[in-house]
């Protein structure tokens, strides 16, 4: 659990530079189990690298991890994470993505982009996007750590696509946690090793915007009916501000309960009385 210094201090950083790295964030245990159901659910499913410029063509990834096993339901909830993402969005935000990415040796830079460069808003903005790269293994300048533009959320544009700008690399331990402001310019680094770069993108977007990953239709809802309440709500079982996500004036998370009955809950029209 962050102290509220150091919670403080983490936010304020991802303000002024636009990413931060929580050191020694994850527990071993949870950081051995999760590549080993990360090796197995490759395997099952055949990975294989996407073959295009941006998503690489040494790198493996798998999407909507949270249907794939329990295991996942501890990462977007995480107590060493979430309290920072919500500092610097709202406790109203929701999972965008949760995927692995796995960089192979010999794969070469990711082009910079933003996290949030497709949302047609004038930059600089308020954080829309707060995301997060777990490291599960070590990450170095030469295995592929991702790069970044530090304080480039503040510009008005995002990078040009395939352009070369000064990045400084995420360097970080296995358990350790990079977040930073969706407006950061940053990509993955190349490897040059004879070792895979293992991470987890742990993606968070405010509650009034669309989700990267479609949660409600990628998590079967008998699934999902296993969360805990939080993460329930984390995957767009709620509502933001009493208002955007409702089923006919319901909270979305009673269809989990009972899937042929809505229940009642508190709109904003009722507050207003």
């Amino acid at each position: 659990m962050l102290s509220p210094d150091v919670l403080a201090g983490h936010v304020e950083r991802i303000s002024t530079v636009g990413w931060t790295v929580v050191e020694s964030a994850i527990e071993p245990e949870l950081i051995a189990s999760l590549i080993e159901d990360l090796n197995e659910t490759e395997e099952r499913l055949k990975a294989v690298p996407a073959n295009n410029v941006f998503e690489g063509y040494s790198t493996l990834r798998v999407y909507n991890l949270l249907a794939r096993s329990e295991i996942w339901q501890q990462v977007p909830v995480h107590a060493n994470v979430l309290p920072i993402v919500e500092q610097v969005l709202d406790a109203g935000c929701l999972i965008s993505s949760l995927s692995s990415i796995r960089i192979q040796p010999g794969e070469k830079q990711q082009p910079l982009h933003a996290d949030d460069q497709l949302i047609p808003v004038a930059r600089p903005h308020e954080p829309f996007v707060c995301n997060s790269m777990w490291a599960l293994t070590d990450f170095t300048e030469e295995n592929g750590a991702t790069r970044l533009v530090s304080g480039s959320h503040l510009l008005d544009s995002a990078p040009d696509f395939g352009s070369d700008y000064e990045t400084v690399p995420a360097e970080m331990e296995s358990g350790s946690v990079l977040i930073w402001n969706g407006s950061l310019w940053h990509g993955g680094g190349a490897n040059s090793t004879k070792k895979d770069r293992v991470g987890i993108a742990m993606n968070y977007c405010a509650g009034f915007l669309r989700q990267q990953e479609n949660q409600q239709l990628g998590i079967p809802r008998e699934v999902a009916a296993t969360f805990s309440p939080l993460l329930q709500r984390l995957a767009g079982y709620g509502i933001y501000n009493g208002l955007m996500g409702h089923i006919n004036k319901s909270d979305p998370k009673f269809l989990l309960k009972n899937p042929t009955k809505l229940g009642s809950g508190p709109m904003v029209w009722d507050a207003i009385g």
